[in-house]
């Protein structure tokens, strides 16, 4: 019996080699994107040097010498301009974090409120999303700052809400708390009380997964909260000692205040996400069988439960996605605080420090790596989020 012999394919030119070639067009595709981003700097140090200009980061450590509206931070105007990008830093923080929260919360109620039975309820939230989602949020932000926030009185004029709360054309001001002595044991309480309450929350998931009985939670959270740390008040006292603004000469003292640049551009960007936060909720909820619906009543469900326990967890695999986008856009669009001269990151470093120092490429390369920084922090937070609520198939 003979054996075949294995005929050697001949070979042919690199061109011909599907692997060879895939591997030129690489190395060609590097060399070249090298030698532009060489092209591009060399030209830029000399064109930098020709001007006079010195570049690096050194800048950072030079006095700032203006003063800044609000400040998370202390600062007077003999700190650095590193210590202004970090109050810039914050700031857009501040806005981004308060936005996010406000936004899906008010979507999430919205868009419940599309699909309501209620036919007023249902038009209200209609109207309201139709408004603002077409509505350039660079308008709404202009619209809450100049027509609202400057339309107020003055500070001897203010509107107050037991006269605890005070809001005037210079901002909102609110009372600021003082940690007493007695603060340790409330938060053990509080810690204690949250502990008992998630230990609660999974013997009453177990109980309902294994009888089908439903224990109220959420009514035995609020209370477990209200009596815990109550008592711990009752028997040390107070926790913290709060700072009543009062109004002295032509302006308040004590407390805190939410300048108006603030309290307008987060209104803004709260209001016009809100809108599309709301149309996803709602074709999340959508995207549910209205069969799984029609199961849960005929379990004895009522509808609150139905849609916590059975439509808004199969809908948050929906809606996660595309919530994660408008988180971005948010915190993005935070930048537009611009036009009203809040101090965030673009108007305050990548405006007033840019100015001052002429560090052009340094400054910008700064901003622009800290709104990717963020964006990418909420994209792996979000990511992370969806993998977890992600069905996983036996």
């Amino acid at each position: 019996m003979q054996t075949a012999t294995k005929v050697p394919r001949p070979r042919g030119s690199v061109w011909t080699d599907p692997k060879a070639r895939a591997w030129i067009f690489q190395l060609l595709a590097i060399v070249l994107v090298v030698a532009m981003g060489w092209f591009l700097y060399d030209n830029t140090m000399t064109n930098l040097e020709k001007r006079g200009i010195t570049t690096g980061f050194a800048f950072l450590n030079n006095t700032a010498g203006f003063g800044i509206a609000q400040h998370l931070i202390e600062y007077t105007e003999s700190d650095s301009y590193g210590r202004v990008f970090l109050i810039g830093l914050l700031n857009t923080l501040l806005v981004s974090v308060i936005g996010i929260v406000m936004a899906t919360l008010l979507g999430f109620l919205l868009g419940v409120a599309r699909l309501s039975p209620n036919w007023l309820m249902r038009q209200l939230a209609t109207v309201y999303i139709e408004i603002f989602r077409n509505i350039p949020p660079l308008l709404q932000i202009l619209f809450w700052y100049f027509a609202v926030m400057l339309s107020l009185p003055g500070p001897r004029q203010s509107l107050s809400l037991l006269d605890t709360f005070f809001i005037n054309s210079r901002g909102l001001y609110m009372p600021s708390p003082t940690l007493s002595d007695t603060f340790g044991l409330f938060m053990a309480a509080l810690v204690l009380s949250v502990v008992a309450i998630v230990f609660l929350a999974r013997w009453a998931k177990a109980r309902r997964e294994a009888s089908g009985q439903i224990f109220p939670v959420a009514l035995s959270a609020v209370g477990i909260l209200l009596v815990v740390p109550g008592l711990a008040v009752m028997v040390a006292g107070s926790p913290v000692v709060w700072a009543i603004p009062e109004l002295t000469g032509f302006n308040f003292s004590n407390g805190w205040v939410m300048i108006p640049e603030l309290i307008a551009l987060t209104l803004a960007l709260t209001m016009y996400t809100a809108a599309f936060i709301a149309e996803i909720v709602r074709s999340g909820i959508q995207s549910v069988s209205h069969g799984q619906t029609e199961a849960a009543y005929s379990l004895g469900l009522p509808a609150g439960r139905t849609l916590r326990l059975v439509i808004i967890p199969q809908a948050l695999r929906v809606i996660i996605p595309p919530l994660t986008s408008q988180y971005l856009n948010l915190a993005k669009n935070s930048s537009l605080a611009a036009a009203i001269g809040y101090p965030e990151m673009v108007s305050l470093f990548a405006g007033t420090v840019l100015n001052q120092t002429g560090q052009a490429i340094e400054v910008i390369a700064i901003t622009m790596s800290v709104y990717l920084a963020i964006s990418i922090s909420i994209s792996m937070l979000m990511n992370w989020y969806n993998k977890r609520i992600a069905l996983i198939e036996r």
